[in-house]
C-alpha cells in the first residue's frame, strides 16, 4: 500500500549538519540472516551452498520453536527509542512508539574482482556508520551486510556494464536466528556517468513493514543521488530522527536541497496498517481471479510454492501479497521474496515454502515433485507449470463462489489503499466463516490457561465441505499458532479486525435467523 508524499517549498536557507542523535542506535541489531556469500572468510561453520541450506534450516526450525513458547516473530527485535516527544508536541498517538524509520542505508556497487574476469557486489556507502561496536556484533553486522550484498543482486557475477537500465524497486526479509525479521528495501538503477557502467543498489533495513511508504524515500534519495553523493546524509538523517507515524499519521521532514531552498516532504502512513507492506494489483495483474484463488489454496494448506517472473519487484509484490491473503494467519515457514542464485539448492527443501526465483534459474528447479510452480512472467505458456492437481478442490465450492464474486467488486475501487481493501476483505471474510467461531470452544478455569476444544470445534460445522477442509487447515503449523497464541491470552474479548469481522457475521447470522421465525 502507498504511502502518500507531498511536498511545499520554503525560502532557501542553509541547514544544520549536525544531528542531535547519536548514529549508534540502542540495543542489538544483529541479523543471522540466512545466506552465504562468496567472500564469506575461511573459518565460518559452514562451507557453500550446503552451509546456506543448513543455516535456513536451523534458522527456521528455531523460529518455529521460538513461536510455540510464546515469542512473537515479528517483534523480537528490540528497537531503538526514537527521538523524545516533548510536552508541546500533539497526541503521542500520531507517533509508532519507540521506532525509527529505518535502521540504515546501504549503497551496493558492483565492482571488478582482481582477476577483472567478473564483478561482485560491495557496499561502497553506509548510514549510519556503527562505531564503538564489541567484537562479535561487528563479525556478525559482517555477516549482515555481506547478506544484504547478495540479496540486492540476486543473479550473481554474472554482470556486465550497461548504457540503458530500468530502475527497479524490490524487497525482502532478513530473518535473525532467533525468528525475527528486518525487511529490506532495494532500488536498482544506473548511477550517474557516461558511458557504459555496471548498475548500483541503494538498500534501506528497517523493522518496519511499508514498501509504499519507503518506495517513496527511494525517489528522494534517487533525486538527491543525481546532484551529489553528499545530499544524502542529511536527508537520511532527518529521516531518521523523526518518530515513524502511527497508522494516517503524517510526518514532516525538512531537507535542503541547493537552488531549490528547504522542501518540507510530508510522508503520510497508511490507515491499514496491517496492509501497508502490499500492493494485490501486481498479483492480479499476473494472475486471474481462478488461478489467485488456487495459489491461496495451497498456501492454505502450506505447500510448496515457487513464483517465477524476470522482474525483481514482480517476484517480491506477488510473494508478499500471497502471504498477505493469510490473514490473520501468518506464513511459518521459508519464506524468501527473491532467491539468490547461490541460494538456488532452497528450492530440493522438503518443507513448505514461499519462493521467487528469477526466470532464467527456471532449469535449476530440479525437484518439482508435491510443488506449485507459478510462472508470472508476461510471455508465458501456462500459468501453472506444475501443481499437484487437486488445488481447485481443497476450498468449499460455496465459499470459492463468494470469493470470486467478493473479487469482482475491486473493478471500483479507484486507489491502491480500496483496491487492497476489497482483496483483504474477500479472503478474511473467508475465513470468518470457516473458523471464526473458534473463541466459542477454548474454555478457561481458573488456574490454567485456555484449552482448544479441537473436536468440537470442527464438529459445529454444519457445512460438509468446511468441515472436511478445516479438519485439514487446523493441522497447518499457521493455524496451531494462531490457537496456541489465543490460549494464552487470558479469558475475555479477543481484540483485532478478525475478531470484530467475526462478531459482525455472527451478528448478522442472528439476525437472518431471527427473521425467519
Amino acid at each position: 500500500m502507498s504511502g502518500a508524499v507531498t511536498r511545499r517549498r520554503k525560502e532557501a536557507g542553509p541547514t544544520n549538519p549536525k544531528s542531535r542523535w547519536s548514529e549508534q542506535p540502542k540495543g542489538n541489531h544483529i541479523s543471522g540472516v540466512a545466506a552465504k556469500h562468496n567472500n564469506v572468510p575461511p573459518g565460518e561453520e559452514e562451507d557453500g551452498r550446503q552451509g546456506a541450506l543448513k543455516r535456513i534450516s536451523a534458522m527456521w526450525s528455531s523460529f518455529r520453536r521460538r513461536r510455540r513458547e510464546g515469542g512473537d516473530a515479528e517483534g523480537a527485535a528490540c528497537e531503538p527509542q526514537g527521538p523524545a516527544t516533548t510536552a508541546g508536541n500533539t497526541s503521542m498517538q500520531r507517533y509508532a512508539s519507540g521506532q525509527y524509520f529505518f535502521e540504515y542505508l546501504v549503497v551496493v556497487s558492483l565492482k571488478k574482482t582482481k582477476d577483472g574476469s567478473s564483478y561482485e557486489p560491495q557496499i561502497t556507502y553506509q548510514f549510519p556508520k556503527r562505531d564503538g561496536m564489541a567484537r562479535f556484533q561487528r563479525e556478525e553486522e559482517e555477516k549482515t551486510l555481506k547478506a544484504i550484498t547478495l540479496f540486492c543482486f540476486p543473479e550473481g557475477i554474472n554482470w556486465a556494464p550497461l548504457t540503458e537500465y530500468h530502475s527497479e524497486t524490490f524487497s525482502f526479509v532478513l530473518t535473525e536466528i532467533d525468528g525475527s525479521r528486518r525487511n529490506g528495501y532495494c532500488r536498482r538503477l544506473l548511477p550517474g556517468g557516461k558511458g557504459a557502467r555496471p548498475p548500483e543498489a541503494y538498500c534501506i533495513i528497517s523493522s518496519v513493514a511499508c514498501f509504499g511508504l519507503f518506495s517513496k524515500i527511494f525517489d528522494e534519495v534517487e533525486k538527491r543521488r543525481q546532484i551529489s553523493m553528499a545530499m544524502i546524509y542529511p536527508f537520511m538523517q532527518k529521516l531518521r530522527e523523526a518518530s515513524f507515524p502511527a497508522p494516517g499519521n503524517t510526518v514532516e521532514i525538512k531537507s535542503f536541497i541547493p537552488e531549490s531552498g528547504t522542501e518540507i516532504i510530508s510522508l503520510t502512513r497508511p490507515l491499514d496498517s496491517w496492509l501497508e507492506h502490499v500492493n494485490f494489483a501486481t498479483l492480479f495483474h499476473c494472475l486471474t481471479d481462478n488461478e489467485v484463488l488456487l495459489v491461496f489454496a495451497a498456501a492454505v494448506l502450506e505447500r510448496r510454492i515457487v513464483f517465477i517472473a524476470d522482474e525483481l519487484g514482480i517476484l517480491s509484490q506477488v510473494i508478499h501479497a500471497v502471504a498477505a491473503l493469510l490473514y490473520p494467519f501468518t506464513w511459518q515457514h521459508t519464506f524468501i521474496s527473491i532467491v539468490p542464485e547461490i541460494l538456488i539448492d532452497v528450492v530440493m527443501a522438503p518443507t513448505p515454502y514461499l519462493l521467487g526465483v528469477q526466470k532464467r534459474l527456471l532449469d535449476q528447479v530440479d525437484d518439482q515433485t508435491d510443488l506449485l510452480l507459478v510462472d508470472l512472467s508476461e510471455d508465458k505458456e501456462k500459468t501453472f507449470i506444475v501443481s499437484i492437481g487437486d488445488e481447485g478442490s481443497i476450498l468449499p465450492p460455496k465459499l470459492q463462489t463468494e470469493i470470486l464474486e467478493a473479487l469482482s467488486h475491486r473493478e471500483n475501487a479507484s486507489t491502491t489503499e480500496e483496491l487492497n481493501r476489497v482483496v483483504s476483505e474477500a479472503f478474511l471474510q473467508f475465513f470468518v466463516k470457516t473458523v471464526g467461531h473458534y473463541a466459542s470452544h477454548v474454555k478457561y478455569s481458573c488456574k490454567t490457561r485456555g484449552v482448544f476444544e479441537k473436536r468440537k470445534f470442527y464438529k459445529a460445522i454444519e457445512s460438509k465441505t468446511t468441515r472436511h477442509f478445516v479438519k485439514k487447515f487446523i493441522q497447518t503449523q499457521m493455524f496451531d499458532l494462531f490457537i496456541q497464541e489465543v490460549e494464552q491470552q487470558q479469558a475475555g474479548p479477543q481484540q483485532g479486525i478478525f475478531h470484530r469481522k467475526v462478531l459482525e457475521y455472527q451478528a448478522k447470522k442472528k439476525k437472518e435467523k431471527t427473521k425467519k421465525h
